[in-house]
Parts: structure tokens; sequence; C-alpha cells
């Protein structure tokens, strides 16, 4: 396979321009105005951020994405699907709430919103996926699937289940029903070691299916209950919870790179990441802990897997900011340096087996050629 091209523009702007300028600019750059929209649904799908996050990306971006999509003729909404734990996001009419409480409406965004997989997130389509080796059918949203074109719109962050979370995260995971996400969850659950729990309760409070209980200060997490979401993991600092099933971590990212094939495969699809306030953990956390590393710029391809990548090698080369979570692990004295941003953030993912599983499923290539704009 050719190598990919990745556009890339960071967040310099002179007196007189602006970022939004900017993103226009990249995105005609990288071929968005080479789509065939006219007349034609485009589904532009972001995350809306849970209510108290504040990294989520800001709505004069999507702005920018739809008035492309509208001035070739096409017609643009934005769109997620419902969440697998509580939140605020569990069903349509909360979810909508929360993205018009964060700012997201048709006034800001320039388009309307439509939740993707229905009121009570049961909406959805079975969609073969090409090659797929853990998932035979994804479970999508069906206004996702209903549409002719696709962009993605991702916030490029940190992430305690996968190790970052970009454009295949935000495809994969994002698209699928409540359903799907379950499906992408469950290879395998949670369990607790009692001799390093501390009885803290943050893994309690993170966990959206009330799983977690105490016995004399330790906890316990209900198999019954536990969905496999991982984010006690992320949660706990003391190493105390981790997954039962070996390769559930690698199995999660493989399923999640199946579910972005069936959502990508057989029309047209264009991919934005913003690599920008990188949080260490997830757009679905009620609040955002301080960025693990600095604001690096605007990416766009055709690709989303060459995308990803050519994020994370910037990632990589970056400098970790003091006074974050990743700072905090690399300065811990018994700390097993991975020498791998990622890892050190959260030292329970396996991120590679995102990008090595979609490039071997023929969602695209990590090869990637850097066109760098001003």
């Amino acid at each position: 396979m050719e190598k990919a091209k990745v556009y890339f523009t960071d967040f310099r702007v002179p007196v007189g321009r602006n970022l939004l300028q900017k993103l226009k600019t990249l995105c005609v750059a990288a071929g968005i105005k080479n789509m065939d929209m006219d007349g034609k649904f485009v589904a532009i799908k972001m995350h809306f951020g849970e209510l108290g996050n504040m990294a989520f990306l800001r709505p004069q971006y999507a702005k920018v994405v739809a008035d492309l999509v509208k001035e070739q003729g096409g017609r643009p909404f934005l769109t997620d699907c419902n969440t697998l734990y509580p939140g605020s996001r569990k069903h349509a009419l909360e979810h909508m709430d929360c993205a018009n409480l964060n700012g997201f409406n048709p006034t800001t965004t320039g388009c309307q919103i439509i939740i993707g997989d229905g009121l009570k997130g049961t909406d959805d389509v079975e969609v073969p996926v090409k090659n797929g080796e853990f998932v035979k059918a994804a479970k999508i949203g069906r206004a996702v699937m209903d549409a002719d074109v696709f962009i993605s719109l991702s916030h490029f962050k940190g992430h305690e289940a996968t190790g970052f979370g970009g454009a295949i995260k935000n495809i994969g995971m994002g698209c699928g029903s409540r359903a799907g996400k379950m499906e992408q969850h469950s290879s395998g659950k949670c369990i607790v070691d009692p001799e390093l729990c501390r009885g803290c309760r943050q893994c309690a409070k993170e966990c959206g299916s009330d799983a977690i209980h105490y016995v004399d200060n330790k906890a316990v997490i209900d198999q019954e209950l536990c969905k496999g979401c991982g984010r006690c993991i992320g949660a706990c600092s003391f190493s105390a919870i981790s997954n039962e099933q070996w390769d559930a971590g690698d199995k999660l990212d493989r399923k999640m790179a199946e579910y972005a094939q069936a959502v990508c495969q057989d029309r047209p699809c264009f991919h934005i990441n913003m690599v920008m306030d990188i949080s260490p953990n997830c757009d679905c956390h009620g609040e955002n802990d301080a960025p693990i590393l600095p604001n690096i710029g605007m990416f766009a391809s055709l690709d989303p897997v060459a995308l990803d990548q050519a994020c994370v090698d910037a990632c990589l080369k970056a400098t970790p900011l003091p006074n974050s979570q990743l700072a905090d692990n690399l300065a811990k004295p018994d700390w097993h340096h991975h020498h791998d941003h990622f890892l050190d953030n959260n030292p329970n993912v396996h991120w590679r087996e995102t990008l090595e599983h979609a490039e071997k499923i023929g969602l695209g290539t990590r090869e990637y050629e850097l066109v760098k704009l001003k």
C-alpha cells in the first residue's frame, strides 16, 4: 500500500488570521472539496463532551466542517451514539441536553444534531465487517450508516483503556450503539487485588454500572454488573485493578478497529484530529485533568490509520508537561519507565494493537507522508 498523505498545521496564527480559517485551509488542502457531497447526507462524528469535562472540542470547529460541507451542496449533521455507562449521555434526551449545555446547537455549529443510535441507544444496524476477525457484524447507530458521506472530527488525547483516543476510537467506539459498545468491551471483566487496594473509593466514583462495593474497606467488583469498560483501572492510583483476561485490552483495541472498518468501508470518508488539550483520559469523564503534553496542531487525512499514526508520532516526540498525570508518574522513584508517553500515562494499555490491526484489516496504512502547512 502506498504512503497516505497526512496534512498538518500548528496552532500559530499571526494577527488578522484565526484558527478557524486555518482549519478550513487544512481541510481543503487535504482534499475535502474533492469529495462528492452534492445533495448527500453527511455525518460529522464528534464527541460532545461529558458534563463537567472542559477538554472537548469547541463547537466552532464543527461549524467550519459543516460550512465546508454546505459549500459543496451537502447536508451535514453532527452525530454521536449513546454511552454504555450512565453519565449524562446514556439516552438521546440527556445526550441532546448535554450537547446543548456544552455549546452544540444549530446556531453554533451550522447544522442539526442527531443521536446516531436513537432514543434509547437501540436503533442500530448490523454491518458486516470486511476482514473482521473478532467482529463479524458490527452494531452501528442507524443514522451514522444512513449517511452517504462520513467525516470524523476528533479530539486527540490520552485514554485509560486504549492508550490514546483519536480517529479510530471516535469512529469505532463512538459509532457503536450501546450494544455495540458492550460487544467491544466484553472481552474481560476487572478484578481487584485486595493487597494493593487502599479503599480510596475513586474506582467506585468512576464506575458507571454500580458494580463496585466494599468489604473490609477493600473494593470488590460484581462480575455480573461489570461491563468491562476499564474506567476503574484508569481511576486507581495504586495499580490494584486489572483485567482478569490478559488479552482483554488487546481485544478491545482490535474490535474497535473492526468497528471503525464497518463505519468507513464502501463510502467516502474524511478525517480530522485536533491534537490539543491532551488530557490523560477520555472526554467521557465528567472532569478533565491537566494536559499531559503541549498542544501540537491540527491533522487531516483521507486515511484514519495514517492520521492516528502521525498524531501518535508527534505526541511521542513531545515533552511531557509538568504538574500532569504523566509527569507525576515519571517522577515516582520506583516508576518503570516505558519511554512511551501513552504507556507511562496509563501503563495497562495496548495502544499499538489498534493501529496494527487497523492496517491488517485494510482500514488504512501506518505509512504516511506528512505535509506541513503554514
